[in-house]
């Protein structure tokens, strides 16, 4: 039977808790709650306008730069800093203990719509710097919960596709700012990314608790209604809520989970793929391309406007398209294809700078743009949204809530070293930048192939058993 996802020991919040009960009943038919109620999809549409804003931060900085470095002139040392300062912020919020999501969800919409209002209003390098770093504290704790929260009130059968909506709104979020970025001001981006945080801020407060942590708090009623709530008011949910109270009290017995318990020998293939997905993802190159877009192609000698909107019209259909394979054709296979198509993309954009420089093809910038497309395209497939999924599936119970905390903050960590250093990287050498990119991508593929379990159609608790073998 399948073990309910209450987070870690430490009293992980209320959206963090990965649903591992809510799966057990996944394939049993409508009446055991296992297609997508409306409250599972209301509430899960108000948790991805977290990974929305999450997707507005990101593409802010590269339609903005050109304004912001005119507006405030800015050195390129100093718009770098401002690039890359949100994963500190990011990092900060993410590596707290969430004793009450709720309150903390809410509390970091604050954050980040004072974020926001603050680089609308900014005169200066310092107050930019303070917005950013605001921005990404609101949003660090969305990167470990949205995806967490999701996967814990679907069934099983719906759990990858309903988690990848998570990638797909991230990409939307920069989408968003790339079009809108081409005809509208920085301020007025700032302003854009503002509403949906206000939107979220209002939706939190008429979706449900999990079943899960309101059992962890002992409110054993209010989990059986939240979980009837979930499933459908004609769904037979007697077995999986006695379920979620019998492993409950188990969980109340274990010893408190401590940050040097990750590292015991049985969780060490789950934290050597947790980790080394997010590192992967992020030393790919995915936010220089995602922070600097606009940059990488006037260097390249190819319209900003023309190829960031290209990016748009590839982005969001490839994420759709990962989104309707994760649950058929599995995690494995797609992350397998997405980074060989990475590895694939930065090469030629490596290829297009080589030639440029060497002057042997004038239609380089085609080959550039080509390049960031394929990344792009490719990426959002599967290295986008899947190493978030497997995050969610991977851990065990006890310490799953320690090791997102770790996972996340090694992420934003990564994305603070390929943003702020991207710049100065390119100064040093185009070409050699994406072709490093282009083999930590080449690399990401064999790490896939030996070592990431494939997850699709099994309980939580089946692939925690097989990756602490």
């Amino acid at each position: 039977m399948e073990s309910p996802s209450i987070a870690d020991e430490q009293g992980s919040s209320p959206l963090l808790r990965p649903d591992n009960d809510i799966e057990t009943e996944g394939g049993d038919g409508d009446r055991h709650g296992s297609s997508a109620t409306t409250v599972v999809v209301l509430s899960t549409l108000v948790a991805v306008l977290g990974s929305y804003v999450f997707g507005c931060a990101i593409g802010f900085s590269s339609p903005a730069q050109s304004g912001i470095l005119d507006d405030l002139g800015l050195s390129l040392a100093e718009y770098s800093l401002f690039g890359s300062i949100m994963t500190v912020g990011a990092m900060l919020g993410c590596s707290n203990e969430w004793k009450d999501s709720r309150f903390l969800w809410e509390e970091r919409k604050l954050f980040t719509i004072v974020g926001w209002l603050a680089i609308v209003f900014s005169k200066s390098a310092w107050t930019l710097d303070i917005g950013r770093l605001l921005t990404g504290f609101g949003v660090g704790l969305l990167s470990y919960v949205v995806p967490v929260y999701i996967a814990e009130i679907t069934p099983k059968n719906l759990r990858g596709a309903f988690t990848a909506v998570n990638q797909l709104m991230i990409c939307c979020g920069s989408s968003v700012m790339f079009l809108v970025g081409n005809v509208f001001t920085w301020r007025t981006l700032a302003w854009i990314g503002a509403i949906p945080c206000l939107l979220q801020l209002v939706g939190l407060f008429f979706i449900p608790e999990s079943p899960r942590w309101l059992a962890k708090m002992g409110r054993w009623d209010d989990s059986k209604a939240a979980l009837q709530c979930f499933r459908g008011e004609n769904a037979d949910v007697f077995e999986e809520a006695a379920e979620i109270r019998d492993y409950t009290q188990s969980l109340g017995q274990l010893s408190e989970s401590r940050m040097i318990d990750l590292f015991q020998r049985k969780y060490a293939h789950s934290l050597i793929v947790g980790v080394g997905l997010m590192v992967l993802q992020q030393f790919g190159g995915v936010n220089a391309i995602a922070y600097y877009a606009s940059s990488i192609f006037s260097s390249a000698g190819f319209s900003s406007k023309a190829g960031t909107t290209a990016m748009v019209f590839i982005q969001v259909p490839m994420t759709l398209l990962g989104v309707l394979l994760m649950d058929k054709s599995g995690r494995r296979l797609l992350l397998l294809v997405s980074a060989a198509g990475t590895c694939l993309g930065c090469f030629l954009i490596g290829l297009s700078f080589l030639l440029q420089d060497l002057q042997l093809w004038k239609s380089s910038p085609l080959l550039a743009f080509s390049g960031v497309l394929v990344f792009t395209g490719f990426f959002s497939l599967g290295m986008g949204g899947i190493p978030w999924v497997i995050m969610s599936e991977i851990f065990p119970i006890n310490v799953k809530g320690l090791a997102g905390s770790l996972v996340t903050v090694v992420n934003w960590l990564g994305s603070w070293i390929i943003s702020y250093s991207f710049n100065f990287l390119m100064q040093w050498s185009s070409e050699g930048t994406f072709f490093i990119f282009s083999a930590v991508c080449g690399f990401t593929v064999i790490f896939i192939a030996k070592l990431v379990p494939e997850t699709k159609g099994r309980t939580l608790e089946e692939i925690q058993m097989r990756t602490e073998k």
